[in-house]
């Protein structure tokens, strides 16, 4: 049985990634594997190697305060690319107020600074686990 691939990345110029790392850490310790591209990461470049990879899940960590456009952007160039059934989860500084907007723009699940690995990891296994479902 294949694990769980997960694939995380920061966009734009967040300047520290330790939290990113430390859910990254959390999600290997559970069995998933993932890819950690790095910081200042483009919606062409995330795509371009969830696409390669065969991601079940994509996961963006912004600190910035660009949440709201990176995910219009990314979420548009999914559809465009018939990429929409691969879940995309956010996580980061985002106030509860984008919240809606966000999941407006098809962004599955945010998970704000201070949320739990444990919950983050469960909500991966149930999305991926549905997705595989109805692939």
């Amino acid at each position: 049985m294949r694990r769980i691939k997960v694939l995380l990345a920061k966009p734009g110029l967040d300047g520290h990634d330790k939290g990113v790392k430390l859910v990254a850490r959390a999600l290997k310790d559970a069995g998933m594997e993932v890819l950690y591209l790095g910081m200042r990461q483009t919606v062409e470049g995330i795509l371009s190697a969830a696409r390669q990879e065969d991601v079940d899940v994509i996961g963006i960590s912004v600190l910035s305060g660009i949440h709201l456009s990176f995910a219009g952007k990314l979420m548009a160039r999914m559809r465009e690319l018939g990429m929409e059934e691969t879940p995309v989860v956010f996580g980061g500084v985002i106030s509860e107020a984008d919240v809606p907007a966000l999941k407006r723009l098809g962004v599955r699940a945010i998970f704000p600074v201070g949320s739990r690995f444990d919950e983050v990891r469960a909500w991966i296994e149930q999305s991926a686990a549905g997705a595989k479902r109805d692939g």
